[in-house]
């Protein structure tokens, strides 16, 4: 075997064991399983809370079906990552035993700082680890040609040691099927993003449920 096809060889080997680590069952995750007993919540802006969908066909309601758990969905239209953050009490209230976290959204659309974006995000995800919830992290691609967000939320995921689903809205934007304006999907979209958190959650799902580690 050549040197080339061998050096070739072992980069797949590594981006094997580097995707294996990142996603597999292996990965350590914050309050997993969690310590918190009360209700999985849904936190964001109109992403969340469904702007564009028939009432019932929201991404934490599909979700929810989906997995078989009650999720309260706590999104608020129009809100920044601050927003959240002067609201997060409210929601660490209630102790919540799964948290999906959803902003970035609208602090792309006003021109905010990333790097702002994240730390607040990072305070926000603080609190609820301190009540032993256990957080998924949504991504939320930047108003840009270029995704500038993607990075940052990836590198706080890793910090924090939460879940991570990267693009929220990524294969639906600028297909009229899934969206019902240009930046909220519609009942078709919203179907297609609770598929792909229930994918991401599957693997971890036996820890989340209530009772499954008691």
């Amino acid at each position: 075997m050549s040197v080339k096809r061998i050096a070739i060889l072992l980069l797949l080997i590594g981006g094997i064991v580097a995707a294996f680590v990142w996603f597999g069952g292996s990965h350590d995750y914050r309050n997993l399983p969690p310590t918190a007993d009360g209700p999985w919540v849904a936190f964001g802006d109109s992403l969340t809370e469904g702007h564009g969908a028939s009432p019932g066909n929201d991404y934490p309601a599909l979700l929810g079906m989906r997995l078989g758990v009650d999720i309260q969905n706590l999104g608020k239209t129009g809100e920044t990552s601050e927003d959240g953050l002067n609201r997060v009490d409210a929601v660490v209230a209630l102790k919540p035993r799964v948290a999906l976290l959803c902003f970035g959204g609208n602090d792309a659309l006003q021109g905010k700082a990333v790097s702002q974006t994240t730390a607040n995000l990072g305070q926000i995800i603080d609190r609820l680890h301190g009540e032993g919830c256990f957080v998924v992290l949504i991504g939320i691609r930047s108003a840009s040609l270029r995704d500038r967000n993607e990075s940052h939320y990836k590198t706080l995921a890793r910090e924090k040691e939460v879940l991570y689903v990267p693009d929220m809205l990524k294969g639906l934007a600028f297909k009229p099927i899934y969206m019902s304006d240009a930046i909220h999907p519609s009942d078709a979209g919203y179907a297609r993003i609770a598929e792909r958190l229930e994918k991401a959650l599957k693997r971890v799902m036996p820890k989340l449920r209530s009772g499954a580690d008691r």
